[in-house]
């Protein structure tokens, strides 16, 4: 199972979720399996990669090859590992990664699971947006613009206006730096739109929802599920739950990723001879 982060964060925010992973896989008796959370290009230790090697860039300055060369990586980084498939788990910006594994490596994807994402591209105002905070991060070498994440908002979950959470999501951003923080920005403003990945997807899969999360409503989440009419999709909607569920509710995130594992191991067994 690989874990792939949100924006503005990195690897981290998986930790309790990972945690509870593997208890809820040790209790349930599922077959053993690795559980891997990388980190993206320019998160955490992750090396930014040079303009040159971002592939092309558009008019605007969004990376319009930057997503599929990173998705090239991670499926490479399987491989090399003497994997055959592994379940996929992307929670907002790490959807995108899933997205565009479905729809360059599907035959590496045992599984999926989409938290709190988006299979659209960015509408104009959104990718403008992104360049903008990515331009100031660059030129100015701060990563102020990407603080709000850790601030609470009108509407937010009682977990996102708690003070722990404050502290934590604050720490974890300050710990990024702000070429890192710009170049997934212009990769995310360039990804295409995966709409018709969607009906694409035969792994079992599973969706997962905040209640109060702004940028991907359940309402849309469901649609998202609803698209997918090439499997099984379990549904799951967190109450008092925001963008960052992992982080907020991770043990029923957990539930869910295990359940989800739990069929893909099932399905692997009935087909072997």
């Amino acid at each position: 199972m690989i874990l792939v982060h949100a924006f503005p964060i990195d690897h981290h925010m998986w930790d309790a979720c990972a945690g509870q992973i593997i208890k809820r896989a040790n209790m349930q008796g599922l077959d053993t399996f690795a559980l891997w959370a990388p980190d993206m290009p320019g998160a955490g230790d992750g090396p930014i990669p040079a303009v040159a090697d971002s592939g092309r860039i558009a008019a605007d300055g969004a990376y319009t090859d930057a997503l599929d060369l990173m998705t090239d990586a991670y499926a490479s980084l399987l491989r090399r590992a003497g994997y055959r498939k592994a379940v996929w788990v992307g929670l907002s910006m790490g959807g995108y990664v899933v997205m565009d594994m479905q729809r360059r490596h599907p035959d590496l994807i045992a599984g999926l699971a989409m938290c709190d994402t988006k299979a659209s591209a960015d509408d104009d105002t959104a990718r403008a947006n992104r360049l903008r905070i990515a331009d100031e991060c660059e030129h100015e070498r701060t990563i102020e613009p990407v603080m709000h994440f850790a601030r609470p908002q009108d509407g937010d979950s009682s977990i996102k206006r708690s003070d722990a959470f404050i502290k934590q999501m604050t720490a974890w951003i300050q710990a990024q730096s702000p070429e890192g923080i710009a170049w997934r920005q212009r990769m995310a403003a360039g990804r295409p739109d995966f709409g018709d990945q969607l009906a694409a997807v035969h792994a079992p899969a599973a969706v997962v929802s905040g209640e109060c999360d702004p940028s991907s409503p359940p309402e849309q989440m469901r649609a998202l599920a609803a698209a997918m009419t090439g499997t099984e999709v379990s549904f799951t909607q967190i109450p008092d739950c925001g963008h960052f569920s992992a982080v907020e509710h991770p043990d029923v995130v957990a539930e869910a990723l295990v359940n989800l594992m739990s069929r893909v191991q099932r399905l692997e067994c009935s087909e072997r001879p």
